[in-house]
């Protein structure tokens, strides 16, 4: 009797803290009223940036969006919900891993950008968001050698940030 009370107990409790529904529809924190999206040509602050940089980060924003979430790319600002605009504020390479005779064994490449988020709907709200991301490399290469394959990796991060801020708002 003991253990039938015991169990039923157990039931009881458990039963209480049961969820009243389950789904699968993602409840995150983008707003459904967005629809489309615009990323407007970034633009580049910091001196020792390549001229093609800021065009490539651009249109790596845009498919990261476009395959990543529900939201559409729109031709023009006036069709978007979401607009997202920025600045490349920093671009440098630095040396880490010093060893003996104040040799550099790594060198990091380092990507600062300033981001403006602007959403129109369902009222008209404006947000910064401040990116700085880097990769490391061997100091015996040569930048300009491995300089596409460690923006690629940088831009994949960039991407990830802006998605993350978007779909979760954090």
């Amino acid at each position: 009797m003991k253990k039938l009370m015991f169990i039923g107990g157990i039931l009881w409790v458990t039963s209480a803290c049961w969820p009243t529904q389950v789904g699968f529809k993602d409840t995150g924190g983008m707003n459904e009223a967005w629809k489309a999206f615009v990323v407007q040509n970034l633009t580049i602050q910091a001196a020792t940036c390549p001229n093609n940089y800021a065009p490539q980060l651009t249109e790596a924003i845009k498919d990261g969006i476009q395959n990543n979430s529900r939201l559409t790319l729109a031709t023009q600002a006036a069709d978007a919900q979401v607009l997202i605009s920025g600045e490349i504020t920093s671009y440098q390479v630095n040396p880490i891993a010093i060893q003996n005779g104040d040799n550099a064994a790594k060198n990091r490449l380092q990507v600062s950008v300033e981001f403006t988020i602007t959403t129109t709907s369902p009222k008209t709200e404006e947000s910064r968001l401040t990116i700085s991301r880097f990769a490391d490399f061997n100091a015996n290469e040569n930048l300009a050698s491995v300089e596409s394959g460690l923006l690629s990796s940088i831009n994949e991060q960039i991407v990830q940030d802006i998605l993350n801020k978007l779909m979760s708002n954090w």
